[in-house]
This record gives C-alpha cells, sequence and structure tokens, in this order.
C-alpha cells in the first residue's frame, strides 16, 4: 500500500462521509444556487452537516467543493473566486474535523473534493488538457493550502479528464494522498465508455493512491464495477455510492434506498477488497451511521468471538456452564419443549397489568416470559425494568430482548453489567428496529454495532471481560439468545447471519412468528449444523388488517391462504378466534421441529396465549407431575430399603 495512506489509515476499513448538495437541498437551499459559494456566504451550515457526518461515525469528510473549478463556477459568476471557495472550504471542514478531535479526542481527517470540469476538454472539446489541468491544479492549491489531508477525485466521466486531475494533483501537492474513482452507467463502464478494468489499469499507471467508482448507480451496479476493479490492480478500492437509481416525484428527484440497505452492502464491498467505503447523491447521516454499524459488526466477527480488541486472556473467566446460569439454561440443556409468551412494556409508568398477567401465566405453567425492548421503535417503559418487576414481583423468570438501536457500546455494557447484577440472566440480542418506523421518526439510532457484535459483547462479559479486555471480576452468566426469521426473501444471508451470531456465542434461538410451516422446515434444515436449540414463535392474529401488517411491515411471511381465512372471518370476534386456531395449527406443526414456543399476546389478549399453548401446557403439567411421583417412589423406596437393611432382609429377593 502506499506510504501516505498506510501512515494514516493501514490496511483496515475506513468510512466516509456521504452527500452534501441532498444534505443542503433538504434544508432550503435552492437547487440552482452554487453550492460551493456557500463556504464563504453560510459556513456555519456547512460545518453543521460536516458535524453531523462525524457524529455518525464518518472517518473522512470531503470539502464542498465538488465544483470549485473555474468553469463550474463562472456559470454563477464567481470564475475570479476560486481560491476563496477552496480555501474556505478546506477551513471550515478542518474546524469541524478539529472540534471532534478536541470534544471526543476522535481523529477524523479532511478529503480535498475535485470533481470533472463540467466542460468537454479536447479532442471532444474546446478546453485543451493544459487549460483542464491548470484548472484542477488551481483548485488543488487552495485546498491544500486550506489543510487537507488528502485529495479525492470523484465523479470523473472520462479517463482523459482524471488524468489531467492526476498530474495537476502530482504537480501541486505531491505530499498528499490521491484517491480517484470514476462514475459508471448502469451496465458498469465509465461514460467514456472504459470499462471498469481498464480504468483501475489506468489510474493505477498513472499513479493514484487508491481507485474505485462513486455516484450515478446504486451499491448493487458499483459493487459489480469493483468486482471487475479488482482483477486490474491491487491498490485499494474506494466505493462510494448513490441511495439508489433517483426517481423522479413531484418534479423532484428522490432517492429510495434505505440506510438498511445500503449497509447490507458494507460486508459485500469488504469482500470485494473495498477498503473506503462512503455514499454520494442521496445518502445521509442516517446512511452513513447504518454503515457504520456494519463495519463494526464485520470487525467485530474479524476479531474472533472472543476479543474485540486487546483482550488479556489471562483476565478471562470459565463462564458457568448453561444449565447453572438459568431456569431456562437448564430447560434447554434438558430437552425439555419450552413455554414462553410475550409481554410488552407499558407505555406509562405503571406495570399493574402487565405483573398481573405475567402471574396469571405463571399460575398455569408458562415458564418465562419475554419482554420487548420498546418494539417498533416505540417509546415504552424499559425491558429491564419490566423484567426486573416480573422477576422480583412475580417469581417468574424473563427473558430480556436487547437492542442496539439507542445504545453505543458503552451504554450497551453499562446496562448489561447493571442487568446481571440484579439477577437477570437470560438475554436475546437484537439488532432492533429503526426509529423511523415508530412513533418519533426523528429520533437519532445508535446502532454501534449489530445483534451480532452485541453476541460478541455479551459473551466477553460472560467470559469476566469488558469492551477493553479489562477484568470485571466474574461473569454475567447470561444465557445468550439470539433471532432469526425463517420468511424473509433473502434467506442466504439469513442463514449465514445465523452463523456469525453462533460463532460469537449465540445459545439458543427464537424465531420471528411462523405462518408457513415449510419455510420454518427449510430454515431448521439449513441451521442443523449448528446444534442450536430454537423456539419457534407464534402469533395468534386478530384481524386481516393484523396479518397484512405482519406480512408487509414485519417482513413476516403470511401466505395467502392464512390472509384468505382472516378475510372470510366475517365478525372481529370470529376474526381472533380464528387467528387463535390458525396459531393452534401452527404450534402443533412445529412442535416436532423446535424445542418451544413463544406466543405473543396481541393487544394484550393473554387468554389468547394461553388457549394457544394450551397442549404444551397440559403435557408440560403432566410431565412436572410424573417427575415428582418418580422423585416421591424414588424417596420412599430408599426409605423402605434402609429399613429393611436394618431388619436383615436378603434385598436380593426382593
Amino acid at each position: 500500500m502506499p506510504t501516505i495512506l498506510s501512515e494514516l489509515f493501514q490496511t483496515r476499513s475506513v468510512l466516509c462521509d456521504g452527500a452534501m448538495g441532498t444534505m443542503l437541498y433538504e434544508r432550503g437551499i435552492f437547487i440552482h444556487r452554487c453550492y460551493d459559494e456557500l463556504n464563504l456566504s453560510q459556513p456555519d451550515l456547512i460545518r453543521a452537516i460536516h458535524e453531523e457526518y462525524l457524529q455518525a461515525g464518518a472517518e473522512i469528510v470531503e470539502t464542498n467543493t465538488f465544483g470549485g473549478n473555474r468553469y463550474r463556477l463562472q456559470r454563477h459568476g464567481l470564475q475570479d473566486k476560486v481560491h476563496e471557495i477552496n480555501l474556505a472550504g478546506a477551513q471550515v471542514a478542518r474546524k469541524a474535523v478539529d472540534q471532534l478531535l478536541d470534544k471526543q479526542a476522535t481523529r477524523a481527517y479532511v478529503a480535498g473534493a475535485v470533481g470533472p470540469l463540467g466542460m468537454q476538454i479536447e479532442p471532444l472539446g474546446k478546453v485543451s488538457l493544459e487549460e483542464a489541468r491548470e484548472a484542477f491544479a488551481e483548485q488543488i492549491r487552495a485546498l491544500a493550502e486550506g489543510g487537507v489531508d488528502l485529495l479525492v477525485l470523484e465523479t470523473m466521466t472520462s479517463l482523459n479528464e482524471v488524468r489531467q486531475a492526476i498530474l495537476a494533483a502530482r504537480e501541486t501537492a505531491p505530499n498528499l494522498a490521491v484517491l480517484a474513482m470514476v462514475t459508471i452507467d448502469e451496465d458498469g463502464n465509465a461514460l467514456d465508455g472504459s470499462s471498469p478494468e481498464m480504468a483501475a489499469r489506468k489510474l493505477t499507471e498513472w499513479g493514484v493512491d487508491a481507485v474505485g467508482c462513486n455516484c450515478s448507480v446504486g451499491p448493487a451496479t458499483i459493487l459489480s464495477a469493483i468486482e471487475r476493479m479488482r482483477t486490474a490492480t491491487a491498490l485499494p478500492l474506494v466505493a462510494m455510492p448513490n441511495a439508489g437509481m433517483p426517481r423522479a416525484v413531484d418534479g423532484r428527484n428522490i432517492y429510495l434506498c434505505s440506510p438498511e440497505y445500503m449497509a447490507s452492502f458494507v460486508r459485500k464491498f469488504a469482500q470485494a477488497g473495498v477498503q473506503f467505503v462512503g455514499g454520494c447523491c442521496g445518502t445521509t447521516p442516517s446512511h452513513i451511521r447504518a454503515m457504520r454499524s456494519a463495519l463494526r459488526a464485520l470487525e467485530a466477527r474479524k476479531s474472533g468471538p472472543v476479543a474485540p480488541a486487546a483482550v488479556s486472556v489471562q483476565n478471562a473467566v470459565a463462564p458457568p456452564p448453561l444449565e447453572q446460569r438459568s431456569k431456562l439454561g437448564s430447560d434447554l440443556v434438558a430437552g425439555k419443549f419450552i413455554a414462553l409468551v410475550e409481554i410488552v412494556p407499558p407505555r406509562g409508568i405503571s406495570a399493574r397489568r402487565e405483573l398481573e398477567a405475567a402471574a396469571m401465566l405463571a399460575q398455569h405453567g408458562v415458564e418465562a416470559i419475554n419482554v420487548p425492548d420498546s418494539p417498533r421503535a416505540s417509546a415504552r417503559m424499559s425491558a429491564l425494568s419490566l423484567c426486573l418487576q416480573v422477576q422480583q414481583q412475580v417469581g417468574i423468570e424473563s427473558v430480556l430482548h436487547y437492542t442496539c438501536r439507542d445504545r453505543n457500546v458503552l451504554s450497551i455494557q453499562s446496562d448489561l453489567l447493571g442487568a446481571a447484577s440484579l439477577g437477570l440472566r437470560n438475554i436475546l440480542c437484537l439488532t432492533g428496529d429503526p426509529p423511523k418506523l415508530g412513533n418519533y421518526p426523528d429520533a437519532t439510532a445508535v446502532f454501534d454495532v449489530d445483534a451480532i457484535g452485541l453476541v460478541n459483547i455479551v459473551r466477553n462479559l460472560n467470559c469476566g471481560l469488558d469492551i477493553g479486555g479489562n477484568s470485571i471480576g466474574a461473569s454475567t452468566g447470561f444465557a445468550i439468545g439470539v433471532a432469526a426469521n425463517p420468511g424473509v426473501p433473502d434467506i442466504d444471508n439469513e442463514v449465514r447471519r445465523f452463523a456469525y451470531k453462533v460463532e460469537a456465542g449465540a445459545e439458543y434461538a427464537i424465531t420471528q412468528p411462523v405462518f408457513d410451516l415449510r419455510l420454518l422446515e427449510a430454515f431448521l434444515k439449513r441451521v442443523e449444523q449448528f446444534h442450536l436449540p430454537v423456539i419457534a414463535g407464534i402469533w395468534p392474529l386478530v384481524s386481516l388488517r393484523n396479518a397484512e401488517f405482519m406480512r408487509n411491515d414485519l417482513r413476516v411471511f403470511v401466505p395467502d391462504d392464512i390472509l384468505l381465512r382472516m378475510q372470510q372471518a366475517e365478525t372481529p370476534e370470529l376474526a381472533r378466534a380464528e387467528g387463535v386456531k390458525i396459531a393452534q395449527e401452527m404450534l402443533a406443526a412445529a412442535r416436532g421441529m423446535v424445542q418451544g414456543v413463544q406466543v405473543s399476546a396481541p393487544a394484550g389478549r393473554f387468554e389468547a396465549a394461553l388457549t394457544v399453548m394450551e397442549s404444551v401446557l397440559r403435557d408440560n403439567s403432566a410431565s412436572a407431575k410424573m417427575e415428582e411421583d418418580v422423585r416421591g417412589l424414588t424417596l420412599k423406596t430408599g426409605r423402605e430399603t434402609g429399613l429393611k437393611e436394618k431388619q436383615g432382609v436378603d434385598l436380593g429377593k426382593l
């Protein structure tokens, strides 16, 4: 790797920022205004956007100078302000980065953004090669003076033009690393017709420090081009896709790729050899935050299941066997069929109704209460609080659902240490629903890690180590559970993630609600190699609308025949009864495939949950009575044997 980049970043993955123009447009800046000039007239606005990206996790922010060359500025009558605009752009970004270092002791870097001239150069246009090179040099000179750490030549439409930008960079700022990216069409070729392989070879020959693609298309097409580039160069690769292809909606170009979709490509980019990843048009701090979480999860997997960083193995302790950590753990090891019911925390401060329900469920033989963590990103009592109240006031075990949505790694550790100290022993590790799905869509998500990274953290705590590898004195003793969804469209990815969760330390799994047994059976067959106990989620539908919501909003596969059955129910009462019947059928059919069921209680209908699992509770009760009778008989026989021995009876004749 080139010396400059290796000094800054070694070989690790580096997260860059997203779109500047998209953010300015969202803040009401008219599309035809010169965005680069805002470095002079509204520097606080530009700095605020840089800070948003830095807070989202970006390690490199690009200056607001994409169009800061004399030809593009000429359209706004600003061709004489090239130096001022670029100098100010670099200084504004530098202030944001320096502030991050001062306040959070976090190092980030400034990349001078250099875009195409916006004019055809020879032989196709009237701008000569020398004029093009001088225009790039004029801009780069000001960026270097402003203190940028590296240069990003981006969205280059032709190799002929990017060649002049590279020459200008090497002549004007020879000490700065240069990342060069071409933009491509839907077929993966540069806009001058050059293939990705040719672009990579030429850029390598011309002495850049990293090569890649950005803009124009979404992550899938960029990934294909990057994979082709990898065959033609050994340089680090750069990928900064748009948030999908723009769609015209009411006269505006809208980018529809979600942050989660963009983040799903982070691992694929890494596998293709990408070291620098970020976003272009349509990407926002939300996208970058999600991509940061994906990168951290990837790094957590690479570091192994026990060591997130510099872990001192000498400080590790052996966690207790699973059967000694909790009753749930003991039942799992013993192979007992588990009966769980989900109770959603209240929206207020009183949990009286939920505790009464837990007591009723415990009385009927339910073994543990599952408590979701603000499901659907709703604002509710903390799951940890309700779990603690259930255990202390009802005397039944709870399973704490714990999500990464609202907590950074420090908060995660604090919560889990507190939970362990209070006696909570069962945890279900979840990534969590994004805030946009809830009643506060503008709330900021954290997602420092995803469910896989969370499992790594919990396993470390079980080994007596904090996130820095320091001893915490004893094991937290959690029974570690994870979620699985047999009905997702991309089942290959679900199975891969399941494997990563098992590698990280998962000890049991609970599925999303099951409505298609074929999907459950197929999923179980694919994960049977991991020998992990699986508990099936069962959801008694309450209406056709509820079924449609599960199918369309929660990504739970609900077959057409189930929708039809709910549709044919003529009254709400009949619909609820049909939902219970469907759930009973699912449970009966799945019972031989899994080691337990978790039954939900939509709208707090706990009696319906009991009705669904009536057969399980009856059989468990009979089994428990049989075990009690056997124990009693054993004790009685032992007493009689002892008595007869004292009386000198020949035991061999009994």
